[in-house]
């Protein structure tokens, strides 16, 4: 085998230790440290498709297919076991490898790639850009740091249209203090949630093109996630609306004060909104770098607005700002502004909160463009938390310094002015030599913070500046809910969890921009904007966002509590009883601020939460409600180990040997419709044959079979073994099969119909195994239906494991309504209760409900009272003696005759030394001995016949045949006789003497 070219170097000094400088030495072209020894090669003799001649590289001083750990190998997992490119498979490290012919001349490039060597230099990139001279380089998408891309959005999105319009409106009605609080539950809320998502989002590599949908639903899973995906998106596009409103009121009212307006207030409001937001469309579809620069823009303006509002404050007031309520820093007007003053419809605590809670809400715009963050895991925290402190601040500085300066009313003319004292003047203003009685007492007002929307631009060194701040806080909240909106909606489409919304998740551009999705928005955005006012949206913003916030942190606190190994973010400040915390007051106050609009939130997530969980849409996001099932079904298995055994809580767990559980749908049918929702069921396959080979049968057909019977709706689990022969894998099986208390308790397996015609070791394995279920304390339960068991001929053996589950359903009885027949119970042995308890169970289920139970108890005429008197409740008013016919046994006789040993009553020791090598064979003495046996199976299938010819079920006990005294020929004969020429399914039950049943309460 030809190896990399390795130059002959001095022998490198070695302690036993590799150094960073022999290490580095490995990397330069994949060569050792050391010179290669004569005949030296990879682990393999053979080359195979990953030791080809270019691929036996030295890693740690000696060549091996082996590979050092590479970051591609642990990007976009999908299951555990899922192979990785260039990572070689356990088989190709731990087998003997074999060559493969199809794969011996891999590309070098690859090669390299996949072993963990450096790429070919700038040659090899040269000679190939000139093999492919059509071949276009893809441009690098547009990426954004912590600052821009973050924290500056999230600014800009919380400091919205109430930080201008309606933040001295709410510090009047609800005092400094009140305002405080509203202000800072807010805040409480938001920065729950900004730590929620910050732990999230650093919980792992956020993928391009995703956000705030893409990091709930991979934590919650498709059912919550995509409920609140789509109502987040919504709650994005109606604040597009709000802020756009927020925008046309302040053009609207500079119109005003000119004499301008276009046709009337409220008019005026639709026309500029209507307007405002196509012009801001044009913006987003222009591409993410153009929105960026707007949103700095918008920012910068903003910060000299502000600037410019706090400078006022301290500047001396004119006789035209003193008329409409300011008067600069004084202490009376701050004591009257700090306590309430409730007025109007919208005069109460949580009135005013769903008014402001909007302006809190912009914590996650960051987190909705995350594909578009250069490093995500980062930015979101730094970023999101940043802006939410800097935003408190100033909401918390402007309320303060705007409740010192501004009395509540003031009329703004000239002529109220008062020489201070005077008679019949009240108010704080008298005090000042303003007189604002008349306008406070007939509630005609226009100026003050309870009347003037526009205190800010009044109060600031240069009112201009305060509208520029309107403007670009108002239209960049809009673009950011703007560009929010599509992108978590385009995500959601995606993903296809709900029907009818693909159509506006195709992107276009090298960002894949969502232009279906922009004008979806559009549209709604649009139909809120027509609505013209601004108290009435906001609250409708407030309950969506905190169902969204609700969510957001219970996904926190779910995964976390779960303990999942794959929870693991890098942000530390978080605390799941926080979250918890966040989840349940983001519930409370919605309640609080609207229940019907809370019910009518709630509501939509239900429906659509329901939805998702009827569809089951294939997809697996290692979710932690996976997580959250594991921990469960962990720990309630756990929990059974403490709790003692009683009969009233026995369950038949059954261990059902199908084989490949489409071969007996049947048999699978049967058990899984009394065990559904009741107890264990465990189908089992024992593979005969050579180990290596069967090995890989089993992991190709294993989810194969388990996706049939989710398909097939069976409750149940599937398990194979390989074994060299049926009996020895079943005893495995019985051994191994289950989980602490969960573990089967009942063999159920078909009744072999070719017994006469197969080979007597194979009737001698089955009837082996039948007394191996007894050694080991299982019940045992045969069936035996007219037509057979198995449809392995119909179905010719599927191989391809994606065809089990696609191949189409077989039917049988058991998934048929019974209409009003009967289930035919002949407990002829006492065996526990199990003949009873299994079609009582089976009773109970719709396809059977209406079938009447008849239960049929052995015994003699001439003791029929005594017998009825010791019959178990269950059986007492069906109770049927045995009748004595005459019938002739010879079809009995013609049925054992091919195993008769025919051995003239000679002794046991000669009939043991002709029984050599062939122990079914049945001895004369052996027939002599069982003959009333016999005859009173054949009776038993005569009464049958006679009484349940036309029964949907019968259920039949058995007889036991002794091991080591009954040949297995004799025992397969009497259960051939005992059930044969019958129609309806037979069900061979026995149980293991011990009761599974009581008629007492204790």
């Amino acid at each position: 085998m030809a190896e990399l070219p390795i130059p002959d170097l001095p022998p490198a000094r070695c302690s036993g230790r590799f150094t960073i400088s022999t290490l580095l030495a490995m990397e330069e072209g994949g060569r050792g440290p050391y010179p290669p020894t004569e005949g030296s090669s990879c682990d393999s003799v053979q080359p195979t498709h990953l030791s080809s001649s270019t691929l036996c590289t030295r890693t740690f001083g000696y060549n091996t297919v082996d590979v050092v750990p590479a970051y591609e190998h642990y990007a976009n997992s999908k299951g555990v076991g899922d192979p990785r490119k260039g990572r070689p498979s356990l088989a190709d490290l731990h087998s003997i490898l074999k060559p493969d012919p199809g794969r011996l001349h891999t590309p070098v490039s690859d090669l390299q790639q996949s072993n963990g060597l450096p790429e070919a230099g700038p040659e090899a990139g040269l000679e190939e850009a000139e093999g492919e001279p059509g071949r276009d380089s893809v441009p690098e998408p547009v990426r954004f740091g912590w600052v821009k891309g973050v924290m500056i959005r999230c600014m800009l999105n919380i400091w919205g249209v109430i930080l201008y319009l309606r933040l001295p409106w709410i510090t009047a009605q609800a005092g400094i203090a009140l305002t405080w609080l509203i202000i800072l539950m807010s805040v409480t809320v938001t920065t729950i949630t900004g730590l929620s998502i910050s732990a999230i989002s650093t919980n792992g590599k956020v993928k391009s093109g995703r956000g705030t949908y893409f990091l709930i639903s991979r934590s919650l899973g498709p059912e919550l996630g995509g409920s609140i995906g789509l109502i987040f998106a919504f709650a994005n596009a109606v604040a597009v609306a709000m802020h756009t409103v927020g925008f046309a009121e302040t053009v609207r009212d500079l119109l005003q004060e000119h004499n301008s307006l276009i046709v009337d207030p409220t008019n005026d409001i639709r026309i500029i909104g209507v307007i405002t937001v196509t012009v801001l469309l044009g913006i987003s579809l222009a591409g993410m770098e153009w929105e960026a620069k707007a949103q700095i823009l918008f920012f910068l303006v903003i910060l000299v607005s502000f600037i410019n509002y706090l400078v006022g404050t301290v500047i001396p007031a004119t006789t035209e700002k003193q008329a409409k309520g300011f008067f600069s820093y004084r202490a009376d007007i701050f004591a009257q502004n700090f306590v309430p003053n409730w007025r109007g419809p919208e005069g109460s605590f949580f009135g005013l909160f769903s008014i402001f809670f909007p302006s809190a809400t912009g914590i996650l715009a960051g987190a909705n463009i995350s594909g578009d963050l250069k490093d995500p895991a980062v930015a979101i925290p730094k970023g999101t938390l940043m802006a939410i402190f800097w935003t408190t601040m100033s909401y918390l500085v402007l309320s303060a310094t705007i409740g010192a300066c501004v009395v509540r009313d003031a009329s703004g003319s000239l002529n109220d002015s008062v020489a201070m004292g005077s008679p019949g003047c009240e108010g704080l203003a008298c005090s000042f030599g303003w007189n604002f009685t008349a306008c406070t007492q007939q509630q005609s007002c226009r100026y003050g913070l309870s009347n003037y929307y526009q205190s800010m631009s009044m109060v600031s060194g240069f009112g201009p500046l305060i509208t520029a701040g309107i403007f670009g806080a108002t239209l960049s909240s809009a673009l950011a809910c703007l560009v929010s909106a599509p992108k978590v909606f385009q995500c959601l489409c995606k993903d296809q969890l709900y029907p009818l919304i693909g159509f506006f998740g195709k992107g276009y551009g090298r960002n894949s921009e969502p232009i279906r999705g922009y004008m979806l928005t559009y549209v709604i955005a649009i139909g809120f904007i027509l609505i013209a006012e601004l108290n009435a949206i906001a609250p409708i913003i407030s309950n969506f966002f905190l169902c969204s916030y609700a969510l957001i942190n219970f996904s926190c606190f779910h995964a976390s509590i779960t303990n999942s190994p794959g929870w693991r973010p890098s942000f530390r400040y978080y605390s799941k009883w926080t979250a918890l915390f966040g989840a349940a007051v983001s519930v409370v106050i919605m309640f609080l601020l609207t229940w019907w609009a809370a019910l009518i939130a709630f509501g939509i997530v239900i429906f659509l939460l329901g939805y998702v969980l009827y569809k089951k849409p294939d997809v697996n996001w290692g979710s932690s409600v996976q997580a959250s099932s594991y921990n469960m079904a962990l720990s309630y298995s756990v929990g059974l180990s403490e709790v003692d055994e009683h009969i009233k809580n026995y369950r038949p767990q059954c261990l059902v040997l199908t084989g490949p559980p489409n071969f007996r749908p049947a048999l699978v049918d049967f058990v899984g419709t009394f065990t559904k929702n009741l107890s264990l069921m465990l189908c089992g396959n024992v593979l005969i044959g050579p180990r290596k080979q069967k090995m890989t049968e089993s992991q190709l057909m294993a989810d194969g079979h388990t996706k049939w019977l989710m398909k097939r709706k069976i409750k149940a689990f599937y398990t194979d073994v390989v074994a060299e022969d049926l009996r020895s894998g079943v005893q495995m099986l019985i051994q191994a099969a289950g989980l602490g208390k969960m573990r089967p308790n009942i063999l159920v397996l078909g009744y072999k119909r070719n017994w006469r015609t197969a080979s007597p070791q194979s009737l001698e394995d089955y009837v082996g195994i039948l007394h191996d279920a007894f050694d080991f304390k299982y019940g045992v339960c045969l069936m035996r239906m007219k037509e057979g068991l198995n449809v392995s001929r119909v179905l010719q053996a599927h191989v391809n494991p994606t065809a089990l589950a696609s191949e189409q359903q077989a039917s049988t009885i058991f998934q048929s309504e019974q209409g009003k027949k009967t289930i035919d119970i002949y407990w002829l042995f006492d065996d526990g209760g199990l003949t009873l308890l299994i079609p009582y169970l089976l009773g109970r289920k719709k396809r059977w409900g209406k079938c009447k139970i008849r239960v049929f108890v052995g015994g003699q005429i001439n003791r029929m009272d005594e017998e009825r008197k010791a019959t178990p409740k269950p059986a007492q008013t069906l109770f049927l003696s045995t009748v004595c016919l005459c019938c002739s046994i010879k079809r009995f006789d013609e049925l054992i005759a091919p195993f008769r040993l025919n051995d003239g009553f000679k002794d046991e020791a000669t009939v043991n030394e002709m029984r050599q090598g062939c122990p079914w064979k049945i001895s004369d003495e052996e027939v002599d001995k069982n003959r009333a046996k016999s005859l009173r199976q054949v009776r038993l299938n005569e009464i049958l016949l006679d009484y349940s010819r036309d029964a949907a079920l019968i259920a039949i006990t058995p007889p036991i045949g002794r091991k080591g005294r009954c040949p297995s020929s004799l025992y397969m004969a009497w259960l051939e006789t005992l059930s044969q020429d019958l129609r309806p399914p037979i069900i061979l039950t026995r149980g293991n003497q011990e009761n599974v049943l009581t008629f007492y309460c204790q």
